[in-house]
């Protein structure tokens, strides 16, 4: 900065402030720090500017997510940096990749860069004490699921009611014979969406078929595969429910090589690109992941302008941090509504 300053004929404080854009500088004075900024290849040391500010704040937020290429998780990273951008912060984003210990190490990084505060879509396993912990030091709002036993904000769908109309959809044609295709069980999200399955079929007095239910499918191979059993039953299902976009993926991959697309209906939770484009066009639940990712994000800000601390199990020797949450403003979940939105693929009467 006495570089700058040297160069451009003013004064280290000049300099000061016009890197951080504030009032009351000549537009001549901050054309010449700008000037020289450029000419010396000057950039402002954030991370000591940073130190010295009374509030300690670092003009930054954490995105966890579990796979940065999954629709969903890309859709949430671009809601939560466009309200990031609309405030003046960077975002800083990691990707656990279904491992609880590369999520437990990201949110150590996120603590050590001092972040001021994190959206996160957790694994949800039984060991929250990565979110508890009291030496993070800042507001976490969970999109998607929350983990077990932790008091915090969360924006979400309401899955189970979003696959009960699903499910619905598919009765009103006429099909009893509906198989289920799910997630990894240890996700809020898998367990909520089957929830909705087992809802729909015992409103109508239909039983839960073992045979026509395949959970804890990993990937679109696993989909594919549960599908190709499924159509080797001696009674096999005249629809399938997959409640997640990969799965529907591997599942209408499978009906296809048995030429059954257009004989067993296929419904989706979760929209994916060119799901309308498919031969048939595929019935989904489509969320909202975008607004989702921007709302966790505008709460975070309320949060973190409410000076609030990390969330805590209820109960547990951290709790300081979330009575403080609850007195000022308890944690509240956010829905954001889904749509049901009809194609070709589950018009296939039974």
């Amino acid at each position: 900065m006495r570089d700058v300053a040297s160069l451009a004929g003013v004064s280290v404080k000049s300099v000061s402030r016009v890197i951080n854009e504030e009032k009351g500088v000549s537009e001549e004075v901050r054309r010449r720090v700008t000037r020289a900024a450029e000419q010396l290849q000057y950039s402002p040391d954030f991370t000591a500017s940073n130190l010295r500010r009374s509030d300690r704040r670092t003009s930054s937020i954490g995105l966890l997510v579990e796979d940065v290429l999954n629709e969903f998780s890309a859709s949430v990273n671009a809601g939560v940096a466009q309200a990031a951008a609309e405030r003046g912060v960077v975002v800083l984003t990691a990707f656990s990749t279904g491992d609880p210990e590369r999520e437990r190490e990201a949110v150590r990084a996120f603590s050590v860069r001092r972040v001021d505060g994190l959206v996160a879509i957790p694994l949800g396993g039984d060991d929250s004490s990565v979110w508890t912990q009291r030496d993070f030091g800042a507001p976490v709002v969970f999109v998607d699921r929350s983990p077990k036993g932790v008091v915090a904000d969360c924006v979400l769908t309401n899955n189970r009611e979003g696959a009960r109309e699903l499910m619905t959809h598919l009765t009103e044609r006429g099909h009893r014979k509906i198989a289920f295709l799910g997630g990894v069980n240890r996700l809020e999200t898998a367990q909520e969406r089957y929830a909705g399955y087992v809802d729909a079929l015992s409103g109508q007095g239909l039983p839960t078929k073992a045979s026509w239910v395949k959970r804890d499918l990993r990937d679109a191979d696993a989909a594919r595969d549960a599908v190709e059993q499924l159509l080797s039953l001696d009674d096999p299902p005249t629809a399938i429910f997959a409640a997640q976009n990969l799965l529907c993926m591997g599942a209408f991959r499978a009906l296809a090589s048995a030429e059954r697309q257009h004989s067993l209906a296929l419904v989706s939770f979760d929209d994916f690109a060119l799901a309308d484009l498919l031969d048939p066009a595929v019935t989904v639940i489509a969320q909202d992941p975008r607004q989702m990712g921007y709302r966790a994000a505008q709460v975070l800000f309320e949060r973190m302008d409410a000076g609030a601390g990390a969330p805590s199990a209820p109960g547990s020797d951290t709790a300081s941090t979330v009575d403080r949450v609850q007195r000022d403003a308890p944690a509240t979940v956010h829905e954001i509504p889904f749509r049901l939105v009809v194609r070709e693929s589950s018009l296939i009467h039974a």
